[in-house]
């Protein structure tokens, strides 16, 4: 597009650059990762302000910048360019809607958002050119970013929703309308946000009010909250779950010693049933539910049931930090679940250490974050939960190790940061780390994972 369709989409002024200025690099918020003929997008944050990088981004290739006060580059202003990089992507997706034949899908819940959304890059990808998020770029400015990667030639764009509080999926979904929305999980994650979980069951349900007049809705018939969503939604819905209410089911379900979940993917569709049986080489049980919304998300787009199971099995962990496991050289495990952390996946974190083969089980628990008023019973619980399974040994980490400790009891220690961890590891020993990004347990786990001292 050139420099006047830009400041035409956003409704800014375009600034120190011809009209016609072809822009056909990439959109990007961070001046390292421009190429030429870029698009730089703004951004002031709480550590640092895009406008100061201008210049950078500008020698490093970039032809325009989106700027809400005015540089020393081309640039088109606006009042607001978080804003603005959303009605881009507004209008680039509704031109790209109309050339061809894209499909979108977005995934929300509180807990499997991103494994869904690889697994679902991968079982798309079979199928056609696909484009998913980096990681878990699922908010104001990651979506959008993510949007602004497809191409004419892109089949299905999968986009992954976040919401810290109430209308955040709302926003999210006026800028990509979906042709088929999925709901995980209603948990408790964000509850300083929120407040409650009717309050998060709410805010999830903004997904399913966000699909387009003929979407559908892809809802986890296991999750009473999820369900219930059916009554929003404006077309069809299909379910997903180990329940026979599930038009997607999973039966026979079964776990290896490395706690790696195989089942039968049944498919009831066009008055038909179809079974196909999957071996996943995720780690943990409760992968299985993400597995059934990529499945029901995939089958809902028109795939074969069995391609799609033969996909699943194929289906590799892709993103940093989620169930990573790692068999070191002497002989210890580690489970890396570091990336982030609420009760829910905490509890599924630790369920799978307990099944797993071990002469001692240890696990490392950081603070899990905004949780609000719960926060203290919350980590209670998980502590209570560590010493029910008969983990050995529970490291809490953190301003909240007290509470932890609180519920594991003797098995549990405490230490102030996660720097001064410090675990004595034997062969046959498995090691899981668990906690909220801002924890920083995720460093320790990679520490582990090279082998060095913790």
């Amino acid at each position: 597009m050139t420099a006047q369709d830009v400041a035409a989409a956003v409704g800014g002024t375009l600034v120190g650059a011809a009209p016609g200025l072809l822009v056909d690099g990439p959109v990007v918020t961070d001046s390292r990762l421009v190429a030429p003929g870029a698009l730089f997008v703004a951004v002031a944050g709480e550590r640092t302000d895009g406008h100061d990088h201008a210049a950078a981004a500008s020698a490093a290739g970039a032809v325009l910048t989106l700027a809400s006060r005015p540089v020393d580059v081309p640039h088109v202003l606006v009042p607001d360019t978080v804003e603005a990089l959303g009605e881009l992507a507004r209008v680039v997706l509704d031109r790209l809607r109309a050339e061809g034949e894209l499909r979108v899908v977005g995934v929300t819940g509180s807990v499997g958002k991103t494994t869904t959304k690889d697994l679902l890059a991968q079982v798309l990808g079979a199928a056609g050119p696909t484009v998913a998020p980096r990681e878990s770029f699922n908010n104001e400015i990651g979506l959008p970013l993510t949007v602004l990667t497809a191409t004419p030639a892109t089949r299905y764009l999968v986009l992954e929703m976040g919401a810290s509080g109430p209308g955040h999926i709302d926003y999210l979904t006026r800028i990509a309308p979906l042709d088929v929305a999925v709901v995980l999980i209603v948990g408790h994650a964000h509850m300083g946000g929120f407040g409650s979980i009717e309050a998060v069951a709410r805010a999830k349900s903004e997904i399913v009010t966000g699909l387009r007049p003929d979407g559908t809705a892809v809802l986890n018939a296991d999750d009473a909250r999820v369900a219930a969503m059916a009554a929003l939604a404006p077309a069809a819905v299909v379910r997903f779950g180990r329940g026979a209410e599930a038009t997607v089911r999973a039966s026979d379900v079964r776990t290896d010693d490395a706690s790696r979940a195989s089942f039968t993917l049944e498919v009831d569709a066009s008055g038909a049933r179809s079974a196909h049986p999957v071996e996943l080489r995720l780690v943990g049980e409760h992968q299985v539910s993400n597995a059934l919304a990529a499945a029901a998300t995939a089958v809902v787009l028109g795939l074969d049931a069995g391609a799609v199971a033969a996909a699943l099995g194929r289906a590799e962990r892709v993103s940093a930090h989620r169930m990573a496991v790692t068999d070191r050289a002497d002989g210890v495990r580690i489970v890396d679940d570091a990336y982030n952390a609420n009760p829910d996946s905490v509890a599924a974190a630790l369920r799978t250490l307990a099944h797993m083969p071990a002469r001692r089980r240890i696990a490392v628990l950081g603070e899990m974050l905004e949780l609000g008023a719960t926060a203290q019973a919350d980590h209670t619980a998980v502590g209570a939960l560590a010493a029910s399974l008969g983990i050995d040994e529970v490291v809490a980490v953190g301003p909240s190790a007290d509470a932890v400790r609180a519920g594991a009891g003797e098995r549990a220690r405490m230490v102030a940061d996660v720097a001064d961890v410090e675990l004595d590891l034997h062969p046959g020993d498995v090691v899981l780390l668990k906690g909220s990004n801002g924890s920083g347990v995720w460093r320790l786990a990679d520490r582990l994972v090279a082998g060095g001292a913790a």
